[in-house]
């Protein structure tokens, strides 16, 4: 029995029945469900702060890859289904940053800062403790106002692009109703084939489709750091470790949580220096993963992690594909896709941030200053969000 496994595993007759190939394909079906429902949130994200092409199609490769090789060392130590997966909220905040002092290498530095708190929280218990203290309703409403401006797009698309958007939405919505988890993939799908027959393809947009590993030196900025680093730690940590680490308690298993922020963490300062974000648990392929579907036998569910790991590194090298597919296709269809994927994590977001009732006003403040786009100081409004509802709270709590 794996340590760190809470309760009595399946009878291991049930799971002798079932073929060890079984979860490894439901890994690379949870690989090839959160790459297509999310690589193009992640590589406007990239573009938002500055990335050229190229940089974004770097970024996109590293994260596939590291994740992927993450994502089976940590299942096979710990012997438990821990999924990784790149920050999709962290990149929906990047879209609405903007272009940091210093450029995309600015950026990158922020990444890196980012990337370092994470090993701090897995270190320094004491800041980790801290990190989780802040409410759940505050750092919900910071998300949903960064996500507001990007889940606008799809009704946007629609105005502007009708006949192009309205099939996107409506393979959207026809896959909500009977396949959820292939809802978005399809809405790609649709897309690429618009762009396929309805866009006239820029000449030599093929001509570089291997991706290829771009070095991204970092710049440190203090504007950067306050406006980019601490909301995208804040968000990945709310919004994917924690919930990471709840799938996993949910179907049994009690994870070991210093070793995973702790090779994230250093893992996404490597990804960095290539263009790429952060990487963190997952949470909706931990779900495939974690679950009894995936195989009878708790103790063998970590093959499907291993094998969403096996699947991200084959995946990343469609990414110069994938970047070309976003350069080639018009940018409000793009975002209207990446918006349309973003839409169950804003009413996740809007729940969170609404959940208590003393706490509703302040959350509100956190998310019309985030989506108010307010700046200060060079400082973006996800940070001035969370400064605004957190001390309307602390005033509100005092005695």
């Amino acid at each position: 029995m794996a340590d760190g496994l809470v309760g009595e595993a399946a009878a291991t007759e049930p799971g002798a029945e079932v073929s060890l190939v079984h979860p490894l394909l439901t890994g690379v079906l949870a690989a090839v469900v959160g790459f297509a429902g999310a690589f193009p949130i992640v590589l406007n994200g990239l573009a938002g702060v500055g990335a050229t092409p190229a940089e974004a199609a770097s970024g996109l490769l590293m994260l596939c890859v590291i994740k992927g090789f993450t994502g089976i060392f940590l299942s096979w130590r710990a012997k438990q289904p821990i999924s990784i997966a790149w920050s999709t909220p962290g990149a929906a905040l990047l879209i609405t940053a903007g272009v940091p002092v210093g450029g995309f290498h600015a950026a990158v530095g922020a990444f890196m800062v980012a990337a370092g708190l994470i090993v701090v929280s897995g270190l320094w218990r004491a800041f980790g403790k801290l990190v989780s203290s802040i409410p759940i309703s505050i750092a919900s409403a910071m998300l949903a106002g960064v996500l507001s401006e990007i889940c606008l797009a799809p009704v946007q698309a629609m105005q502007t692009l009708p006949y192009y958007a309205l099939p996107i939405v409506i393979v959207w919505a026809i896959g909500m109703r009977f396949a959820r988890l292939w809802a978005v993939p399809a809405a790609v799908v649709v897309t690429a084939l618009i762009v396929a027959f309805a866009t006239k393809l820029p000449p030599q947009a093929l001509a570089h489709i291997a991706p290829q590993p771009i070095l991204v030196m970092p710049v440190f900025s203090l504007q950067a750091m306050i406006s980019i680093a601490l909301p995208l730690f804040i968000v990945t940590m709310a919004s994917q470790n924690v919930p990471g680490l709840t799938v996993l308690r949910l179907n049994g298993y009690n994870p070991n949580v210093r070793p995973i922020f702790v090779s994230t963490g250093l893992a996404s300062m490597v990804i960095a220096f290539f263009g790429g974000h952060l990487i963190n648990l997952a949470a909706i392929t931990a779900a495939l993963c974690a679950q009894p579907e995936a195989h009878p036998d708790p103790a063998k569910r970590w093959l499907a992690s291993a094998g969403a790991g096996g699947g991200y590194i084959g995946l990343g090298l469609m990414a110069g594909l994938a970047s070309a597919f976003i350069a080639a296709a018009p940018p409000m269809l793009i975002q209207a896709v990446a918006g349309l994927a973003l839409l169950g994590s804003m009413a996740g977001a809007l729940a969170g941030a609404l959940a208590k009732e003393e706490e509703r006003l302040p959350a509100a403040v956190a998310f019309v200053t985030t989506a108010s786009g307010f700046t200060a100081f060079g400082i973006g409004s996800a940070f001035w969000g969370l400064v605004a509802g957190g001390l309307l709270l602390a005033l509100f709590r005092m005695k």
